[in-house]
């Protein structure tokens, strides 16, 4: 069978049998010299999974708009994805799969055009009149899928213009799994048959297409020939640990993770020009995630704003900040906070009800994304309309984990959990965060980490943020009781605080390690704040 390696259409036998093929000599490789080389396999997807890669699941248009166990989807870089993610899982792009439909269909409409010729030049031969041959419905067809088609690649309508390289998109039909298992912005990984042939399209004067603009999501009624199917084998979630090349087989214990936990710090430390408190601070921040919503009450969330920042230090230490991040989470942006963006800036998601589509914004990031604002950049001017409403969209995401989304004729709240860094000169005015440390580097960072040091730092943090938390009854007694005489002592002192206070603690047990927090733990967060209200004076 010919056709090029990944052509899954044209060729699935030549794309499994690669894959198939390098999953084995990996394996054989992992396990030379073993005694049983079946039992490398064992466990594995025997290289299946490499075809295929993740997607950001976009609900179209929540309860309305779901369609049973089908979703629509673009396949795309998911908004924010740093490379190493990339890296640590790597498949075929999907542009690649794309020129291969393409060119298989160039070829097919090729084969076609030579077959009419051959038609045409057998009635030259028994027909003087061939020119007045009445076109048949084949014909016909061949020429409405040749404008359908584009030379370069399939419009697989579903271009989403505010994500770069969002040109392939597809409706995925699920057939074991609940509506209540995938949430909105959830990463999933799905791996399945495949299905799309532009060439079936034939124009038709059927008057049930009018119908086609009634429809509040289009795309759901489409034929497979308008709208590529994937049709689900395989599906599941995607969380941190499964972008990290290099997992631990041992179990996370207090030990291990308490040593990677200060080779972390210290490389914080000289980051942030060897400002342990800043590193500190900047620590719980990163292991921070919401944990639980009551009402307007968010439970974990922990957002940092580092003030002492101007145009200059932020492109010293904000870059080096920020480049540190992309290397850490799986998900990260840094925004420019000016007037220019916040007027022109698409932060919120939308739908669009003509196509039935639901247009992303800025904000609309998958669970555990990691935001840094740079409000140095920020300098006098007037708000329009459009960037009141942006900045409200960003009060409300730092205050509450809550993104606003427009769905034309009413908005609709959705939760989220992002992580906020604000880096600015003063205490932020647009960005109220829970933390607030003045930034006080005493050096100019000139530090750098093997590829190695890196994978124990994610694979800490991804594991620190998924343990369990608790304390114990006599535990929470005595801080309830130290709250209550710190109140007594600062009338100033008010629930938010306390509630950070207890969060931070939470946060700092976690990153020993411990699965309850401690009385240690608690007096590590009030010297914390001890030596961050010293600087505040």
């Amino acid at each position: 069978m010919v056709g090029p390696q990944y052509d899954l259409v044209g060729n699935p036998l030549g794309a499994v049998r690669a894959t198939f093929e390098r999953a084995a000599a990996a394996a054989a490789a992992a396990e030379s010299g073993g005694s049983d080389p079946v039992a490398a396999f064992r466990g594995k997807d025997w290289g299946a999974s490499d075809l295929f890669r993740s997607f950001l699941f976009e609900e179209g248009g929540l309860d309305k708009d779901m369609l049973g166990t089908e979703f629509y989807i673009g396949a795309f870089k998911v908004p924010g994805q740093n490379a190493w993610t990339l890296e640590s899982s790597p498949g075929p792009d999907m542009r690649m799969l794309a020129d291969c439909l393409a060119t298989e269909q160039r070829e097919k409409r090729k084969r076609n055009m030579d077959n009419d010729d051959m038609d045409v030049s057998e009635n030259d031969h028994g027909d003087n009149s061939s020119f007045s041959k009445k076109p048949k419905e084949d014909d016909t067809h061949a020429s409405s899928s040749s404008t359908e088609m584009p030379a370069s690649a399939p419009e697989m309508n579903g271009g989403d213009h505010h994500i770069p390289g969002s040109s392939f998109s597809c409706l995925v039909k699920v057939y074991d799994m609940l509506e209540s298992q995938v949430k909105l912005n959830d990463v999933v990984e799905f791996i399945g048959v495949y299905t799309f042939d532009p060439e079936l399209a034939a124009p038709t004067d059927n008057p049930d297409d009018i119908m086609l603009d009634l429809i509040e999501d289009v795309t759901a009624q489409l034929p497979p020939s308008k709208v590529p199917r994937l049709h689900c084998l395989v599906w599941r979630k995607l969380s941190s640990h499964d972008f990290i090349s290099k997992v631990p087989v041992v179990e996370p214990s207090s030990s291990l993770l308490k040593g990677i936990r200060q080779s972390l710090l210290s490389h914080l430390t000289l980051v942030l020009g060897n400002d342990e408190l800043a590193a500190q601070c900047l620590l719980l921040h990163l292991l921070s995630r919401l944990r639980n919503k009551v009402d307007v009450v968010t439970v974990g969330r922990l957002s940092l704003n580092f003030t002492g920042f101007n145009r200059e230090s932020a492109s010293i230490f904000g870059n080096q900040l920020h480049k540190l991040i992309q290397r850490l989470v799986p998900y990260s942006q840094a925004i420019p906070l000016s007037i220019e963006y916040l007027n022109t800036a698409t932060l919120q998601p939308r739908k669009d009800n003509k196509s039935g589509r639901l247009v992303t914004g800025v904000l609309q990031l998958p669970q555990g994304a990691h935001l840094t604002f740079d409000e140095t950049t920020l300098q006098t001017g007037s708000l329009t309309s459009k960037g009141v409403e942006n900045t409200a969209l960003l009060k409300s995401l730092m205050e509450s984990q809550m993104v606003e989304y427009d769905f034309e004729y009413y908005k609709l709240e959705m939760a989220t959990d992002v992580q906020l860094l604000t880096l600015s000169e003063g205490k932020s005015n647009i960005l109220p965060s829970d933390l607030i440390v003045p930034f006080r580097p005493s050096s100019v960072p000139a530090v750098n980490a093997g590829f190695e040091e890196f994978e124990s730092w994610r694979w800490y943090l991804a594991t620190v943020r998924s343990l369990p938390q608790a304390t114990e009854p006599e535990t929470y007694q005595m801080i309830q009781d130290e709250m209550v005489s710190a109140m007594r002592d600062d009338r100033s002192l008010g629930c938010s605080e306390l509630s950070r206070w207890l969060t931070m603690a939470q946060i700092m047990a976690s990153s020993f390690g411990e699965k309850s927090l401690l009385m240690e733990h608690w007096q590590m967060v009030k010297e914390l704040e001890r030596l961050r209200k010293e600087r505040l004076q």
